[in-house]
């Protein structure tokens, strides 16, 4: 088996003799074909190949591949965005009058996106916690849920969902389980291996690692059998008319249909895609993914230890420390270790987490995460704002919660700037 240090570098993209090394960006909209029935064929989905890139453009193709290879899933795709990757892959199954069980404890963004915006879609979502038990998950499900969705690890609580015990009620109720792997990536987890049916990614934070691109990606496990509940998921298993009748289920089977539909449909009438040059730089970012995640794990780690020590600090959350209450789910399913991303309290509460910020000297105030610089963010005040008080608490987000997302640095200057901040954050708090 090719190892995933290996895919980074040359997964998705096999060049032939006197063929461009490196992935090319092809920047055009449309392809040129000689007869109308050569692209009659494609908009009948009776052919494979290229005629608009608002749909299908060949570098997204190629980058999309090499991410389906590091998941072990069967198909992929871009979009513009991780949040345009999360909406495809709930709506590509449902729709008006549909549930969905989700994790409360998700990315504010996410959050918003279920509980507000596809609400006023008809899509209900009822929220449980990432602790849920087998009949507390049980008892979230109703006879028109088409989904459950979670994240590996959630932005910024950095909770560790037991994937296992999600999968395994989503599939005994019918219904597949989709997450979102932005934190972990492919390095570190691979959640298809542990039962998930679609992975989606923020592929802006990580996998790229250079603030470079804004994207995102799908990826099917192609292994949920959409046919055998043909009656939940019609859009897959009976005709569609604006194709000719072709039933995505029967023609691409499991490994295709699903990819295959939120192309030809979703992205054909909604268009959030990724842009070749962003897919070219977004493979740039991946050929270093497995070399960075070690780094930004193991100066994670050595953060978490510190400030754990630190006597203003109140609260440290990392699941790589063995005090944490997700520790043992990390060993589980993290074994290489979890993410760069460190979430603290400082006492002082909102106050002294805003100072700390404004402190910090090696790390930017910025509304991104998972990056070769260091980042920093009080979520409550700025990406969580939108949500209550008692969402915040539901979603594991106190509103002095710091979320450092611990960059390419050396450790000993970036520990060093997180000491020189506190004490500026104490000063603060305490005149």
């Amino acid at each position: 088996m090719t190892t995933l240090d290996t895919l980074c570098i040359q997964g998705g993209y096999d060049p032939k003799q006197g063929e461009p090394r490196q992935v090319p960006i092809v920047q055009s909209t449309t392809f040129r074909y000689e007869s109308a029935d050569a692209m009659g064929a494609l908009f009948d989905l009776e052919a494979s190949g290229y005629f608009y890139s608002r749909l299908q453009n060949p570098t997204c193709d190629t980058v999309a591949a090499k991410i389906a290879a590091l998941e072990g899933g069967s198909a992929a795709m871009l979009t513009g965005s991780g949040q345009a990757a999360n909406f495809f892959a709930l709506f590509n199954i449902c729709g008006c009058g549909d549930h969905i069980v989700a994790s409360s404890a998700i990315y504010g963004g996410t959050f918003n996106l279920i509980s507000v915006t596809m609400a006023k879609m008809g899509i209900e979502t009822t929220f449980v916690s990432p602790t849920a038990t087998r009949a507390e998950l049980d008892a979230a499900f109703r006879p028109n849920t088409k989904a459950v969705f979670g994240e590996t690890i959630c932005n910024p609580s950095l909770q560790v969902l037991d994937i296992e015990l999600f999968a395994q009620a989503a599939h005994d109720h019918g219904v597949p389980f989709i997450i979102d792997n932005t934190f972990p990536t492919p390095i570190n987890c691979r959640p298809i291996e542990w039962g998930a049916d679609i992975v989606t990614h923020s592929t802006t934070k990580y996998m790229d690692g250079h603030s470079a691109a804004v994207g995102g990606a799908i990826v099917d496990a192609g292994r949920f059998d959409w046919m055998a509940h043909a009656d939940k998921f019609p859009g897959l298993t009976t005709p569609d008319d604006s194709y000719h009748g072709v039933v995505y289920a029967q023609r691409f089977g499991r490994e295709g249909a699903f990819i295959t539909k939120a192309t030809a449909q979703l992205m054909r009438d909604l268009g959030s895609i990724q842009s070749p040059q962003s897919a070219y730089l977004l493979n740039l970012g991946l050929e270093s993914l497995a070399v960075r995640m070690a780094r930004h794990c193991e100066t994670g780690l050595a953060v978490a230890q510190h400030l754990q020590q630190h006597p203003a600090v109140t609260a440290v959350a990392y699941p790589g420390l063995e005090a944490d209450p997700f520790h043992a789910l990390a060993q589980k399913y993290l074994p290489k270790g979890s993410c760069g991303v460190v979430s603290f309290q400082i006492a002082g509460g909102r106050a002294a987490a805003c100072a700390f910020m404004e402190a910090l000297e090696v790390g930017i105030i910025a509304t991104h995460v998972a990056d070769a610089r260091t980042c920093c963010l009080v979520p409550a005040a700025t990406t969580h704002r939108q949500m209550t008080d008692p969402q915040l608490e539901a979603a594991g987000i106190p509103a002095g919660l710091v979320r450092l997302s611990c960059g390419l640095e050396a450790a000993e200057d970036l520990i060093a700037a997180i000491d020189r901040a506190l004490q500026v954050a104490i000063e603060k708090t305490d005149n």
